[in-house]
């Protein structure tokens, strides 16, 4: 299985203002950090590595996670520096710390999705990118994606339409060929590589049908506390 990218460099700015002092990878859920069930989760998705795109009070993440090795994991850290780069460009950065090929989770997201079963549809499209898209309705978030016939017509997070009826689950998957003759600037979206891929039919999709959770709101925040209580029972 290849490495997986956890961004998690963001201010979490609609969790304010329990995010003013956490970052929101370490607000505890379920008695503990996030990001320690992510590394579980992602430990018995037989994932070995995992690099961790760190930026708004990092030090925490860091100090907690450390090496990754009481996970099982292989544990590395690309940080933002003084200057958050967004979800783009702190993938961009990490680059020389992957193989590849990688997954892509968001460091709000808990996706229960099975990863092998992702990575095999990956390498059978032979695409240079996966989305993994669930049938939300705006019931969970708002909608972004247009998916017909098994194929993304349209990703979008600023402009959306009534077609839009299904939603990135955050978790992704990317070659590092997709990067190529992206512009020198040091900050943007990965919705911009996404858009790009999906322009030159090149981006596979996986449709997920079991819910999406996450921690990016404090709805989802208690959905996905009580998900993972009942799952550990």
């Amino acid at each position: 299985m290849p490495s997986v990218v956890i961004i998690a460099g963001g201010v979490a700015t609609r969790l304010r203002p329990i995010t003013e002092t956490v970052p929101k990878s370490m607000l505890v859920v379920a008695g503990r950090p996030f990001i320690d069930h992510q590394l579980r989760l992602l430990r018995k998705n037989d994932i070995k590595r995992v690099v961790i795109c760190s930026g708004y009070l990092s030090q925490q993440i860091e100090d907690f996670v450390g090496d990754g090795a009481r996970y099982g994991l292989s544990v590395a850290f690309s940080n933002d520096g003084e200057k958050l780069l967004g979800t783009g460009g702190a993938v961009k950065k990490a680059l020389p710390l992957l193989g590849e090929d990688f997954f892509l989770v968001y460091g709000d997201s808990y996706p229960t999705v099975d990863f092998k079963l992702v990575y095999d549809h990956f390498r059978k499209d032979k695409g240079r990118g996966l989305m993994t898209v669930f049938k939300n309705h705006n019931a969970f978030d708002s909608s972004n994606i247009v998916f017909k016939d098994g194929k993304i017509v349209i990703y979008d997070k600023k402009n959306k339409t009534e077609e839009m009826e299904y939603i990135d689950y955050g978790l992704g998957i990317l070659k590092k060929s997709a990067f190529e003759g992206v512009t020198a600037r040091e900050a943007f979206d990965l919705v911009e590589i996404y858009q790009d891929i999906i322009y030159k039919n090149q981006m596979s999709a996986y449709e997920v049908f079991e819910r999406l959770y996450e921690i990016g709101s404090l709805s989802g925040l208690a959905d996905t506390q009580k998900h993972i209580l009942n799952s550990y029972t």
